[in-house]
């Protein structure tokens, strides 16, 4: 008989071992249906549509031909956090500089990197109800503790600053806002920002703010959170490259810290990625200087395909959905043809072959609704609403009988 000790595994691994968010399952298995030959419309995933512009990716074929293929700093490479302080000074009234940036492969490991360096295992973290589903992982992995709150449904989503105020006690590290804000689209002011920014200040508590939707905006200019606090001591901003530039594989995100931070980001950085590739952060650098056209070209595409996929739902029986601000995404309220919107999502996949987001997946405020992805062209949303439409039509034939 065998006397060997029994091989351990970490707290952290099995802080994700926990059963999977039901938020994918309709879409694994709409993918599932795909394969099999099933004719299945995806609206799931914020993943553009679009290529990458080819200007960026010449620039990163030049920079590899030039050798740019080896180890970078932990910090990331000069020429990306120069470009990046430029665009955050030009937007702010709070000069940044290159020393204030830290590079990451993509914002979720970003973000992951800042709860890291920021919190302990059992820390509270006060989050917007609904959030951005991928935000679960890295609450889990760091092993914070969440405390939700709403965002007010009635107001298109808008941030109820009351509540997030009497969220934040003593056993508050930090507070994350997303703004633009995924699902939902919503925008936070700049006066809210100061608010709160001033408010987590005075309380010892940390405030990020999630910016990777920021030149997705269609009502107004998206405001920062760097320019609109007065003071910045515990201010951290995330943004990247992914969405705003159609480079989700390109995995270029980055934060914008007080110094009192940089420096633990990047042992962090230094420690678990060892630096992101040298011909990509060139890319990268020259996306941020050279944007303007490409940039505008997919933000008016959203706004049609928004425009449209809007007035087609508000046009049917039983849902509805209100017009976001900014983003990649429409909400739409299911409760008047179902019980919820992850019966909803079930139902659109097994009659109509149309593949949507439960709600409930980003939070109990959303539990009566789906996300529908912008990351489609029209004529694909068409075809989506076209059989949601006959399905919900059908359904008003059968009440009728």
């Amino acid at each position: 008989m065998s006397t060997q000790k029994p091989l351990s595994i970490s707290q952290l691994a099995h802080r994700l071992d926990g059963e999977a968010s039901e938020v994918w399952a309709v879409h694994d298995r709409a993918l599932d249906m795909q394969a099999n030959g099933e004719d299945v419309i995806l609206l799931c995933v914020g993943d553009p549509d679009f290529p990458t512009p080819e200007p960026i990716f010449y620039q990163a074929l030049a920079a590899m031909k030039r050798d740019r293929t080896h180890y970078s700093p932990a910090q990331g490479e000069l020429g990306l956090r120069e470009a990046v302080a430029e665009l955050e000074s030009k937007t702010s009234p709070h000069p940044c500089a290159a020393d204030d940036i830290v590079i990451f492969p993509g914002g979720t490991n970003a973000l992951y990197s800042v709860f890291s360096c920021i919190c302990d295992v059992g820390d509270e973290v006060v989050v917007p109800d609904p959030m951005y589903v991928g935000y679960c992982g890295v609450f889990d992995a760091v092993g914070v503790k969440t405390v939700p709150v709403a965002l007010r449904a009635d107001a298109n989503f808008a941030l109820d600053m009351d509540a997030m105020k009497a969220a934040i006690t003593d056993k508050t590290k930090a507070v994350i806002v997303n703004t633009p804000g995924n699902p939902c689209g919503n925008m936070i002011s700049a006066a809210e920002l100061a608010e709160l920014a001033a408010y987590t200040r005075e309380r010892g508590v940390w405030l990020i703010s999630d910016e990777v939707y920021s030149m997705i905006t269609f009502k107004q200019r998206h405001v920062s959170l760097r320019a609109a606090a007065e003071a910045l001591d515990n201010v951290i901003m995330v943004d990247g490259l992914s969405k705003s530039h159609a480079m989700s594989g390109w995995r270029v995100g980055w934060v914008v810290a007080p110094q009192s931070l940089v420096p633990h980001l990047t042992h962090l950085a230094g420690a678990s990625v060892f630096g992101c590739p040298q011909f990509i952060q060139d890319a990268a650098a020259f996306a941020l200087r050279h944007d303007d056209y490409y940039v505008a070209q997919m933000r008016d595409e959203y706004k049609k395909r928004r425009d449209f996929l809007v007035a087609r739902i508000n046009a049917m029986a039983g849902v509805s959905a209100e017009s976001p601000d900014a983003g990649m995404f429409v909400m739409m309220r299911t409760d008047g043809v179902a019980s919820s919107g992850q019966a909803f999502a079930e139902r659109l996949l097994d009659e109509a072959g149309v593949s949507v987001v439960p709600g409930a997946g980003f939070g109990d405020v959303t539990a009566n609704y789906v996300r529908i992805t912008l990351a489609q062209p029209v004529s694909v949303l068409t075809k989506a609403m076209d059989r949601m439409a006959n399905m919900l039509a059908e359904d008003a034939t059968r009440t009728a009988v």
